[in-house]
């Protein structure tokens, strides 16, 4: 098998394990997904097709992100829901330097208890990787989202 096949199928596993965190409300294993100084950034498509810097969320350290767990887990109340993530295979980008790039779409659904699931948000993860001891690590993943509105509040990762 090729390189860069490995290399996807490593993202995608990756991917997956992130996604079954969020799904599964194990918030608290999502920082360990980033670099100590890994970056995650939700943000509307049209604000990055402009070049804009205004987002949704922007968490600049792994210390930023364990802050939005004690959120969600602590003293967030909203309305319970869950959420189901479905995402594309990786499509690798060129490298920029020693950094791996990837792009994968995703959509995000909603369900309240005892209601039907909706689209909660939809868009594509661009990611930047880091080879570590540990296996790879998100340097950063900016999420730019498509939907146009937000239903509620952006309470979990994306």
């Amino acid at each position: 098998m090729n390189e860069s096949l490995l290399l996807q199928l490593e993202i995608d596993q990756l991917n997956a394990a992130y996604a079954a965190a969020l799904d599964e409300r194990r918030f608290d294993a999502w920082p360990a997904f980033f670099l100590e100084e890994g970056c995650y950034t939700v943000q509307a498509r049209e604000n990055f097709d402009r070049g804009l810097p205004l987002a949704l969320m922007a968490l600049e350290s792994r210390g930023m992100m364990k802050d939005r767990v004690y959120g969600i887990t602590q003293t967030i109340y909203h309305g319970p829901y869950y959420t189901r993530h479905v995402l594309s295979p990786a499509q690798l980008l060129p490298a920029d330097g020693a950094r791996i790039r990837a792009q994968t779409h995703y959509a995000v659904f909603r369900t309240k208890p005892g209601d039907a699931s909706e689209v909660y948000n939809v868009g594509r993860y661009i990611d930047e990787f880091a080879r570590t001891g540990a296996g790879l690590k998100l340097a950063s993943r900016l999420c730019v989202y498509d939907s146009e509105m937000i239903l509620n509040s952006l309470i979990y990762p994306i």
